[in-house]
């Protein structure tokens, strides 16, 4: 097991050694390089001594066009979106590209509009351009440039030290007599893998990125104008506008009474109650009355000689 740790930790440390190892011999190599340029630079510079000239500095180095992301978004106003939508998905097509998502609609005017993403290759990039902005009227333009030599060189970089680190792990299972060992190397190899295919992901997606071109382009119709005799309101439109009026009112109306109907309930049932009540009091009330009245007369009757 002790040999297991050191020569997993040896095949970890491999990533790095192959860096270091890269970086000297890229050193060694400069070094080299810069011996050379020098000698020829004495020599250029002996010749254009005896010539009473000067040598000319050498260009800086310039990104590489197949490592670099182009993005760009046009707004064209068109006099028919469909028929424009059409042309620049044929013109898509034509230069090697595919359309991607779609979304269509229509403002409150009732002018159509829509937006669809474009992949196009870089190398049909500026012509597709030039044909997507003279279907119409241009009204937007953004074009942007991102530079990512340097992702796709440690990339590439770090997926070849990977391998090779995924190659080690596999010679030392090959080699590996006891079980723990055979296992806790499985399990090595499974992150290493993991790894791997993660930086090979993120390799597709900077080749994607920067051999296909994303153009986002939008679409609209020019607003339709109306003239002043068709916003002046007719018969109709006062008779639509009446019915409109008389059903908004019946709707008030409405909303009004089922509002106040309850409390219209407990009242006629507290109505219907106190008129239980008093009736009975009420109809007691005469003939009591009129007993009372009977009795005088009895007693002056009985009372006479």
């Amino acid at each position: 097991m002790v040999l297991l740790a050191a020569a997993l930790a040896l095949t970890g440390c491999g990533g790095a050694d192959d860096k270091s190892a890269g970086s000297t011999a890229d050193r060694a190599a400069v070094g080299a390089a810069s011996t050379g340029g020098a000698g020829a630079a004495q020599d250029v510079e002996e010749g254009a001594g005896a010539s009473g000239s000067k040598a000319a500095p050498a260009p800086k180095p310039r990104p590489v066009a197949d490592r670099i992301i182009r993005t760009a978004a046009l707004t064209v106003q068109v006099k028919d979106v469909s028929r424009a939508l059409d042309e620049a998905r044929a013109t898509t097509e034509n230069a090697g590209g595919y359309v991607g998502d779609e979304t269509t609609g229509r403002d409150e005017d009732g002018s159509e509009h829509t937006r669809v993403v474009l992949r196009i290759p870089v190398q049909k990039y500026d012509d597709v351009l030039v044909a997507l902005q003279g279907a119409g009227k241009l009204l937007q333009r953004t074009a942007k440039a991102q530079d990512v030599t340097d992702q796709v060189v440690d990339v590439e970089s770090r997926i070849a030290s990977q391998r090779a680190s995924v190659a080690r792990v596999r010679e030392l299972m090959d080699r590996a007599t006891k079980l723990g060992d055979v296992v806790t190397l499985e399990g090595e190899l499974s992150n290493r893998e993991a790894d791997l295919e993660a930086l090979l992901a993120q390799q597709a997606s900077l080749k994607d990125r920067t051999s296909l071109a994303t153009v986002t382009l939008t679409l609209s119709e020019k607003p339709v104008v109306r003239d002043a005799e068709d916003d002046a309101p007719g018969f109709v439109d006062a008779l639509a506008g009446g019915w409109t009026a008389f059903v908004t009112t019946l709707r008030w109306i409405a909303v009004v009474f089922g509002a106040v109907l309850p409390f219209l309930a407990a009242a006629a049932l507290l109505l219907l109650a106190w008129l239980r009540v008093t009736r009975p009091r009420r109809r007691a009330a005469p003939v009591e009355a009129s007993e009372e009245a009977g009795r005088p007369g009895q007693d002056r009757t009985g009372s006479a000689p």
